[in-house]
């Protein structure tokens, strides 16, 4: 007798696993089509890229040591500029999402308005806001804090938001039984609860900050951005990619601590 055999998926499930790859790939042949884009054009221009690589940046190297220190104090910069923005972006933040969240809320009609407008902010990304400063406030690092303060502030409403809703209806509820004012239902229902996911969130956003200010800075928003994109620009392309490769190791460096901090916050 033959053993009947049992499918790992469903073939319901399946179904919908293939009509979905049958249209990612559909998507992708008119993308290309629309686009006049050859996948095999990379291919055969490979080489050239390559070569590129192994001729103008390869190997790295370090410039004066005058020009290194202004390169450290760049990316320390860089780290400051993503710290503060992100710093003053979660305290503001905080207090608007008190009003985004239905379940917080002494207005939760205009909730759902709050969050939009967060939202609408954070569609636009930082490098654009970063576009848009440019021109009223002019190159430093003033246009990088503001373009990263504004996308971090929308991000982190919405996530504080969220986080708010995941709270105990119960605890809130019994607190505004007993008559407790609003600021008390913070300070003692929303908080407690809430702390942890806060600052895990505040943590991530500070990574994407790390690697967003470094983008923003190569428009105008000054620090290690601006400098490494003044040696692009200048055909120094040994030095640019040491500057890269300063920039990755700094990246690894704050995905580590911000990784290992999170972490603990959830022991």
């Amino acid at each position: 007798m033959k053993k009947k055999q049992i499918p790992l998926i469903a073939p319901a499930e399946k179904r919908v696993y293939e009509g979905f790859f049958g249209i990612i790939v559909v998507l992708f042949i008119l993308c290309t089509v629309y686009t006049d884009f050859n996948p095999m054009e990379l291919f055969r221009k490979s080489e050239n890229f390559w070569l590129f690589l192994s001729e103008d940046f390869f190997p790295p190297a370090l410039p004066k040591m005058e020009k290194i220190i202004n390169i450290l104090e760049s990316v320390f910069v860089t780290v400051a500029m993503a710290i503060s923005a992100t710093t003053v972006a979660a305290i503001l933040a905080f207090f608007v999402a008190l009003f985004a969240s239905e379940r917080v809320s002494p207005f939760p009609k205009f909730a759902k308005t709050v969050r939009g407008f967060a939202t609408f902010l954070r569609n636009i990304p930082a490098l654009v806001w970063a576009f848009i400063l440019f021109s009223s406030l002019g190159i430093g690092t003033g246009v990088g804090f503001v373009a990263l303060c504004i996308t971090s502030f929308a991000f982190m409403v919405r996530a504080f938001a969220e986080t708010m809703e995941d709270i105990s209806s119960d605890c809130l509820e019994s607190l505004q039984a007993v008559g407790s004012t609003f600021p008390q239902r913070i300070v003692h229902g929303v908080l407690p609860s809430c702390l942890s996911g806060f600052l895990s969130w505040f943590l991530y956003c500070m990574e994407v900050n790390i690697r967003a200010s470094t983008i923003v800075g190569m428009v105008g928003g000054g620090g290690v951005g601006m400098v490494l994109f003044s040696y692009i620009k200048g055909f120094q392309y040994h030095i640019a990619f040491s500057i890269i490769l300063l920039i990755a190791v700094m990246v690894i460096l704050v995905d580590l601590v911000t990784g290992h901090l999170r972490r603990r916050l959830f022991q």
